[in-house]
């Protein structure tokens, strides 16, 4: 084995495993983010919408696929939001748009685990100033942020965000 390529017993490089790691934290991170804008767009074409809406009708106009709005249209009817109907009924709203806030769509399509929307490493080296403090000085303000934009999410309802539609 050559020790400059820093191969292990799978011959990958450090560097391949590290872009690995990099490109799957990039996609979680970013299924994360747009399942909650899918969320709004599915509830808001619903809102919308004079037809039948359909998951297909829906992938559609998210341009995804529509396994990825059925998973979504699941959760939202966990959640009390939309229910469907069986076959190629469509989907429908539980409740009036002016009593869906942003907010209950957020926490129906589980954005963040553990209600941290920031995690924060642990176990820095407690004999380091910044390592015994940054953990709870940090999260703090990261909790602060959260309950900051969880405000304004709940003062935004389905009906507001439509009446804004060109």
């Amino acid at each position: 084995m050559n020790e400059g390529t820093n191969s292990n017993l799978f011959g990958l490089t450090k560097l391949y495993k590290v872009t690995i790691l990099v490109i799957t934290v990039v996609v979680i991170l970013k299924q994360i983010s747009t399942r909650f804008s899918m969320a709004v767009h599915i509830l808001s074409l619903i809102t919308t919408s004079t037809n039948e809406v359909t998951g297909d009708f829906i992938a559609g106009s998210v341009n995804t696929n529509p396994v990825v709005i059925r998973r979504i249209m699941g959760m939202l009817k966990k959640a009390g939001l939309l229910d469907v109907r069986p076959g190629v009924g469509g989907a429908f709203l539980l409740k009036a748009p002016e009593d869906i806030t942003l907010l209950d769509i957020y926490h129906a399509v589980h954005v963040i685990e553990g209600n941290r929307l920031f995690g924060v490493h642990q176990d820095s080296n407690v004999r380091c100033q910044v390592g015994r403090n940054i953990e709870s000085i940090l999260q703090f303000e990261l909790n602060e942020a959260q309950s900051a934009m969880e405000q304004r999410l709940a003062q935004t309802t389905l009906s507001k965000l439509i009446a804004r539609f060109e």
